[in-house]
């Protein structure tokens, strides 16, 4: 099984969005998500709610199960249940009903990241926030392995009073996993996590302390996840998938049992706010004061491709550490090039060996080492170079040649992946490399009758100065569903990130002290759910919507270097790939001004989307009347960003901004503005005066296309700077 999971997870991509349909006649039943008119007046029980709900439901025949799967009670007002597609549209027609659709099936989207971020043992941030004691993150995944370390409560402190949730983990819970349960239908029993994937996310969002943590002797160190103090709880709602009714009665129980913090590293691509049940599910969550953190998906680096959109969600993207696993591939001509590998045999030979290309028999499948394609070609005792891509998996690709009597693997990436690679644990001597190191290769494969190479496996690399890096599979904005607002939010680790693993991948029976590198936005959305643990901890008082500000205001826009944050092709990262920019923990702690949004300031924003009112209530969990709101423009959303369309024959558009004090109680900001190529800004006032901590003040902002301009769109900044701080708010101008 701990093979099978590592092929599988090594990287994460998101599908498009499925439906889980099971139909094979009219008469098959199905799960379908059922959203009802909020009754007026509060069910006193459980029980009543409950049975509100079933009289909906088709009258079953005795010894029939039962059609209802989930009963929702806080994240929205509905039900799941079971239903041929007839039944479906019966009840659409009745009264009380809203919405009936078939449930969609969403996909799974650290020992240094927290040192690359300045998180430091007894120092700064981490012993400001006291490493995020006291604060619930809830995971939504694949389950957990309760006996890893990194699931150890030493330390620890019990749970709040508040907290409510279950363990169903005979003696596995602790004060550090105080909650562990199962939404996967069928599932009868503890959440085990059998893939891994949950494991990983939950020990990155808030793992203990755990010493010489490594995956084949590299990476060694002390892990931890972002808030080691923290408490978790696991959700398990993926097996086959992770089905929208689970997700959604996963949220409903995380908020009633009382978590701070919810971490969903899924997601299904883009869809309309009141038909995403992460959306919905994650509004009422903000609304309790729950953080909500997710994935932004893994479908990079194509623009408009992000998913968990909405503007009360943390939408996060991934990058690279400083932290390479060094296999550097070596040509007979003397030529080295930087490659990765998280396998590094020690007997691996310095001396050259006969190199060849698998696709130099003209096959597709051949070039891409696809199952069953080199079984003609002649690579025994050779390095092969094989392409990355035809929906093979990297590891897989070495398996190929590893059967076929290959002694090694380059794997060069594809264009559209550029530079960006990975460090697997692969099964045979390999490194991955990037798209021109390929070329380069190729071409000097074609240059001489005798091409040789070698990989020399130098280990673990710390240091790497053009780190962070936008990874190539990080998906890009802008959002689909409201170009008015900047997503992603903000960029965190998410290449090569080890963390907890429920098994060895290196095959050892001794230990439980098992770990394991890989790479998706997966694992950049549990870092920034630690990171708004600590600052949960560390400010108690701030609503979701300024941990959020507070994140992406304090942003880092360079790298290690100095120098602007690169993407795959090696050139500077847009704005639609790195949102605000590289999250900094320790800045975010002192933001100097925040960007709060109450719930309630969503409804004239989703009125201005144009969505009716039955729409916006299914959101919001209210009667809304949008002709009687003040109905605002998406860009007036008082979010810590601007992303302004501007038509070439539209005049000047002007937003405004609230901010909220929370550095010293006597302070002044004058601005700077760092003008998006194509537009006129104008700021007003010049300056703001503060006078009292949490004391708001607002500014307005006015930006005017120019004329004959031929991009798609152009980026910017507003900076407004006082002697302590620099509060950063990105500027995306897409030109209509």
């Amino acid at each position: 099984m701990g093979a099978i999971c590592l092929v599988t997870l090594v990287f994460m991509f998101i599908v498009p969005l499925a439906v889980a349909s099971k139909e094979n006649g009219k008469n098959s039943l199905s799960t379908y998500i059922v959203h009802l008119k909020k009754p007026k007046g509060v069910f006193a029980q459980a029980v009543d709610l409950d049975g509100w709900y079933r009289s909906f439901l088709p009258v079953t025949i005795p010894g029939q199960r039962t059609r209802m799967v989930f009963s929702y009670r806080n994240v929205v007002t509905g039900f799941a249940a079971k239903l041929t597609a007839e039944e479906a549209e019966a009840m659409k027609r009745k009264e009380g009903i809203k919405s009936v659709w078939p449930e969609k099936v969403y996909s799974l989207h650290t020992t240094h990241s927290p040192d690359f971020m300045g998180l430091q043992q007894n120092l700064g941030f981490w012993n400001q926030s006291n490493y995020g004691r006291g604060v619930i993150i809830g995971v939504l995944d694949t389950g957990i392995t309760p006996g890893h370390p990194s699931f150890s409560d030493e330390g620890m402190p019990p749970p709040p009073e508040k907290w409510k949730g279950k363990c169903v983990f005979e003696g596995g819970c602790n004060n550090k996993l105080i909650g562990a349960r199962s939404f996967v239908e069928g599932e009868v029993g503890p959440p085990a996590d059998e893939e891994g994937h949950g494991t990983h996310t939950a020990s990155t969002a808030g793992g203990n302390f755990v010493k010489g943590a490594n995956v084949f002797g590299n990476a060694n160190g002390t892990a931890s996840g972002m808030a080691p103090l923290a408490h978790l709880a696991m959700y398990k709602v993926c097996g086959a998938g992770c089905s929208e009714s689970a997700i959604l009665a996963a949220m409903d129980a995380a908020v009633e049992d009382g978590v701070d913090v919810l971490s969903l590293s899924l997601g299904g691509g883009s869809i309309p706010f009141y038909m995403d049940s992460i959306a919905l599910g994650a509004f009422t969550a903000i609304q309790k004061g729950v953080f909500v953190s997710c994935s932004a998906g893994n479908e990079g680096p194509s623009y408009g491709t992000l998913s968990n959109e909405a503007p009360w969600i943390l939408t996060v993207g991934a990058s690279t550490t400083d932290r390479s696993i060094a296999a550097v591939p070596k040509l007979g001509n003397g030529l080295t090039f930087d490659g990765e590998s998280l396998y590094q045999p020690n007997d691996f030979p310095s001396t050259l060996l006969p190199l060849v290309y698998s696709g130099a028999n003209g096959k597709a499948a051949s070039a891409f080492c696809a199952p069953g394609s080199l079984k003609d070609v002649d690579v025994k005792g050779k390095v092969v170079l094989c392409e990355r891509g035809g929906d093979i998996g990297r590891i897989d690709k070495g398996q190929e040649v590893k059967d076929n009597g290959g002694a090694a693997m380059i794997l060069m990436n594809d264009k559209l992946n550029g530079f960006s690679t990975i460090a697997d644990p692969h099964v045979l001597p390999a490194t991955h490399v990037g798209y021109e190191t390929g070329l380069s290769i190729q071409q000097y494969i074609n240059s001489t009758m005798n091409p040789t190479a070698t990989i020399i496996f130098k280990g673990t690399v710390l240091g790497k100065q053009t780190a962070p890096e936008v990874t190539s599979f990080s998906s890009r904005g802008p959002s689909l569903q409201s170009f008015g607002i900047l997503k992603p939010d903000i960029i965190g680790p998410g290449v090569s990130i080890l963390a907890a693993w429920p098994v060895s991948v290196e095959n050892k029976t001794n230990t439980n002290s098992t770990f394991n590198m890989i790479s998706g936005t997966s694992m950049s959305c549990p870092h920034l759910s630690g990171i708004a643990a600590l600052l949960k901890s560390s400010h108690p008082d701030w609503s979701p919507a300024a941990i959020k500000s507070a994140i992406m205001t304090t942003a880092s826009l360079v790298n290690l270097g100095g120098n602007t944050i690169v993407d795959e092709t090696n050139t500077t990262a847009d704005i639609f790939a790195t949102g605000a920019g590289h999250v900094n923990p320790s800045k975010a702690n002192d933001p100097g001004l925040i960007y709060d949004i109450q719930p309630d300031d969503y409804i004239p924003y989703l009125c201005g989307l144009n969505y009716t009112d039955e729409e916006v209530g299914t959101i919001v969990q209210q009667t809304v009347n949008c002709s009687s709101e003040s109905t605002i423009a998406e860009a007036e959303l008082n979010y810590p960003s601007f992303s302004i369309l501007l038509a070439e024959s539209g005049g000047s558009q002007t937003y405004t901004r609230t901010v909220t004090n929370v550095g010293p109680a006597s302070s002044s900001y004058t601005y700077e503005v760092f003008v998006p190529t194509g537009v006129d800004v104008s700021v007003k006032p010049e300056e703001i005066v503060f006078t009292e901590v949490n004391q708001k003040q607002t500014y307005s902002v006015t930006f005017s296309r120019q004329k004959n301009i031929s991009l798609p769109f152009s980026q910017g900044l507003l900076k407004w700077v006082s002697a302590q701080h620099d509060v950063n708010t990105p500027i995306v101008a897409i030109f209509e």
